[in-house]
């Protein structure tokens, strides 16, 4: 084990380590690009901690993500996402940058610029002809570039049979163009295909809308970026320790210039306000934890027959803890982060994650379920940071 993990062996078992009354590890993956990278960096200090998620679920790139880590044995994951991300950032920028944010900032931009006209490699490709040149109907109508790079990808470094499975939970949001109304395709009730992933990540205008049966979808963080909601409205009644990891920050700094706006206003969009949700979500379930109390102090003779179902009901609500993981921005990345595939931002980006959840898996009261009849707790290692 990790020299670094803080958990010992008697702690293991053979879905690997978790904590007493723990029934699920959920990894929660929101969609942000580029910015991927930092999930990765994430799971890999889950992986050397022996920490192995029972449900991943993610929206656009988290879906991906989600996807190479469900659909394949724990021994492989870290390696086909190490394939994964060298492969989609494998294109040269510059051969050599100058130290300084100023220079770091003019080759993120043409990275950015050759994302934009190139392309990136086992990724998307542009179209032949450009959507304003198509007409109406035509494939090449309603995006700029093609995802058949992607297809192939995942089902290279993707094992489609073991996610069907069902060893592990696995959940991809997307929205149906027609309707507009956002949907998980679930493996606890769906066979999933390639199809379902890449519609999850079907960001327009850039990226095509995926057909699936008789319907077509788009990107879920049009709608949610955000996948927690769907595993917070289970009604399992496990005990959860879910590490939710988020690439836009709701919190930032006041815009100084143009490119500022454009980067803050891209953090408000896609944030899908996460810290507001969990707090909504957590005095909802303490306030049914609080009632659940009141009713066991009468006897059943002196309920009604609803109210005896409502007390049965909220005796098994679970107990759920949060960990929240949350990309902090650097100084010279701009709106341009997204979609800025070089391999040194990858690697920062991994890093990043990597170091962030290591800290957080040193804080050993956080890494346990919270107390019998508390509800749900939800820790920040940046918040707690913002505080000091």
């Amino acid at each position: 084990m990790d020299a670094h993990a803080p958990f010992s062996e008697k702690q293991s078992s053979p879905r690997g380590w978790r904590p007493e009354r723990c029934d699920r590890i959920a990894l929660v993956l929101q969609g942000g690009g580029a910015l991927g990278a930092y999930q990765a960096g994430v799971y890999q200090a889950l992986h050397e901690a022996g920490v192995e998620p029972d449900w991943v679920c993610g929206v656009s790139i988290g879906a991906i993500n989600s996807a190479i880590i469900a659909g394949n044995p724990p021994e492989r994951r870290l390696e086909r996402l190490h394939i994964f991300w060298d492969r989609i950032t494998s294109r040269k920028v510059w051969y050599y940058t100058p130290d300084g944010d100023i220079y770091r900032k003019a080759r993120n931009i043409a990275s950015s610029w050759m994302t934009t006209t190139l392309g990136q490699p086992g990724f998307f490709q542009p179209h032949a002809t450009n959507p304003w040149f198509s007409p109406a109907g035509a494939k090449t109508a309603t995006s700029y570039y093609d995802t058949m790079p992607l297809r192939e990808t995942l089902l290279e470094l993707v094992d489609f049979d073991l996610i069907n499975r069902k060893k592990v939970r696995f959940a991809v949001g997307a929205v149906n163009v027609l309707s507009g109304n956002f949907i998980y395709f679930d493996n606890a009730r769906d066979e999933i295909i390639p199809e379902h992933v890449m519609a999850s990540g079907a960001l327009p205008p850039a990226l095509p809308m995926v057909k699936i049966g008789t319907d077509h979808f788009w990107d879920g963080g049009i709608v949610s970026n955000t996948p927690l909601q769907h595993l917070l409205d289970q009604e399992d009644n496990l005990n959860s320790l879910v590490f939710q990891v988020d690439l836009f920050s709701a919190r930032g700094m006041l815009p100084r210039d143009i490119q500022d706006v454009m980067a803050r206003h891209k953090d408000i969009m896609y944030s899908s306000r996460t810290r507001y949700n969990t707090d909504v979500y957590r005095r909802t379930h303490n306030l049914k934890t609080a009632l659940y109390k009141a009713l066991a102090k009468l006897p059943d003779d002196q309920l009604s027959a609803d109210e005896r179902k409502i007390k049965a009901e909220l005796k098994k609500l679970p107990e759920i803890a949060i960990l929240q993981l949350i990309y902090q921005q650097t100084a010279y990345e701009g709106d341009a982060k997204d979609h800025e595939f070089s391999g040194t931002s990858m690697r920062e980006h991994w890093a990043s994650g990597h170091d962030d959840t290591r800290r957080t898996l040193t804080r050993r009261d956080w890494i346990t379920m919270p107390p019998d009849g508390m509800g749900l707790v939800i820790h920040d290692v940046h918040r707690e940071q913002e505080a000091a």
